[in-house]
């Protein structure tokens, strides 16, 4: 992006950090002392009175009905009740500033007219009927998402979640390259059905199941790894796996390439250019797992593969492509595509023509509204406010990420890099109390996920940065 126009942004976000603040005088008045309170930016907007069930009404609920495997943020969680682009509003029409975006969901921002509209207008014209007939709203998404993608990605196949994106991938590489054989890194998610959950590897999020043909390679975490950020050197492990742990032929290497539930870990510069090449010598098919970091996220690239210079055989999607509506993709090339014709394979909700115009609507949103160039330039400037509070406190011990996809990490030592798990609950806390929500992630659970709208601007960076600065000074 211009050098000048970034400048500029942070200049005026600066300027106006600094008249938007509150002021309020704490109870040392004698003393003349000061305390700086957090504005939350405004937002010409109310949200409409809630008369339904309250916070602990639905708890009781919950608790009696849900599966009891389902937790929750907060010692008192917050009922959500209504949206409006970046923010949420609770049963007393408490506005909160939204940084988790439904974890990293919430592309367009909560409740956007116009893929509102998309939903609405395609509901009251035709609900679901099933691909077996012909209906134009699969089509042009798919002819819009594969216009998105490089190379001779332009086949889409259309599910209802990043699980069941991941599943299907893994299967399609197995079937075409007849090797059982996956890579998977350490510390990585893509899903919790058998396939998936195989692929993933934290314990965290594994189930004492069958789990066969994968293996999990060193992760090239900058901050945590064995090589810090020698992307080489991590892919060098790969080879190793791929000569010791298997037949020397495989399936496929799997990958994001920001780890979202792992903590927002970038991988190493240069890791998957390596990576990909051993890979496809070994006869193998390369998987990029998009479920978080695509559709403009990142920022400075559509899809998260593109800020490693690679070209995946398969992509996976997910999450921001429907700004919330269930629909998840895999997109690969002709010839991949082909295995599937191998046997019969269906999936009713994939391809619904409500999900699919909703799908249809987010892409053109983000196009329109210049979300992607957004998200560099608000992103960029958090993350920079972001490190400019890791040299203030000592617990943060990394910010990292791109684009609104950041993750701050927290520690009790910066030499040992404990992990301050109870600390990050408190902050968490305060934060919500001041009118913020956080995502939270790792695998010691100490990192803050940072996946906002793509609409967040300058102004609520500011709020962010400021309220976390406060609830850690309270520490």
């Amino acid at each position: 992006m211009n050098r000048a126009v970034m400048r500029r942004a942070l200049w005026e976000s600066r300027h106006l950090r600094r008249r938007g603040r509150g002021y309020s005088r704490s109870a040392d008045a004698c003393n003349d002392v000061v305390d700086v309170y957090p504005k939350m930016p405004p937002f010409d907007y109310t949200a409409p009175p809630y008369t339904g069930p309250t916070a602990a009404e639905i708890l009781t609920k919950r608790k009696e009905f849900l599966s009891p495997s389902m937790f929750y943020f907060y010692e008192k969680p917050v009922n959500v009740v209504h949206g409006k682009m970046q923010y949420l509003f609770d049963e007393n029409g408490r506005r909160y500033l939204d940084a988790f975006g439904g974890i990293a969901t919430v592309s367009c921002g909560h409740c956007h007219p116009d893929v509102v509209k998309a939903i609405v207008n395609q509901t009251e014209t035709l609900q679901h009927s099933t691909v077996l007939y012909l209906n134009h709203a699969i089509t042009d998404f798919a002819e819009a998402l594969a216009s998105k993608l490089p190379s001779d990605l332009k086949v889409v196949f259309f599910t209802n979640s990043g699980t069941e994106a991941n599943e299907l991938a893994m299967m399609m590489a197995r079937l075409y390259t007849g090797c059982h054989d996956i890579v998977s890194l350490r510390n990585a998610y893509h899903g919790n059905a058998s396939g998936t959950m195989g692929a993933t590897a934290q314990c965290n999020w594994k189930f004492n199941v069958v789990q066969s043909g994968v293996h999990h390679a060193i992760n090239p975490d900058p901050y945590r790894g064995l090589f810090g950020s020698d992307g080489e050197k991590y892919a060098k492990d790969v080879e190793d796996l791929i000569q010791f742990g298997t037949s020397g032929q495989v399936a496929a290497f799997m990958s994001e390439a920001i780890q979202g539930v792992g903590g927002i870990v970038e991988l190493a510069s240069g890791y998957l250019p390596a990576v990909y090449s051993s890979i496809r010598k070994a006869g193998g098919l390369c998987i990029a797992d998009e479920v978080q970091s695509g559709f403009g996220r990142t920022g400075s690239h559509f899809w998260g593969f593109e800020n490693q210079g690679v070209v995946p055989d398969i992509v996976t999607m997910a999450k921001g492509i429907g700004n919330g509506i269930p629909v998840g993709a895999v997109v690969t090339t002709p010839k991949i595509a082909e295995v599937l014709t191998r046997r019969s394979y269906f999936n009713t909700f994939g391809g619904n023509p409500v999900c699919t115009a909703a799908g249809h609507a987010v892409l053109r949103v983000i196009e329109r509204e210049n979300l992607q160039e957004n998200a560099h330039v608000v992103g960029s400037y958090l993350k920079e406010r972001l490190n400019a509070l890791k040299d203030k406190h000592e617990i943060i011990g990394d910010v990292r990420g791109r684009g609104l996809m950041l993750g701050v990490e927290l520690v009790t030592d910066r030499e040992s890099k404990t992990p301050a798990k109870v600390e990050i609950l408190q902050v968490m806390d305060q934060m919500k109390e001041m009118g913020v929500l956080i995502g939270k992630g790792g695998f010691y659970g100490n990192v803050f996920r940072i996946t906002p709208p793509l609409c967040f601007s300058l102004q609520d960076a500011d709020f962010l940065v400021d309220v976390m600065d406060y609830a850690m000074a309270k520490l």
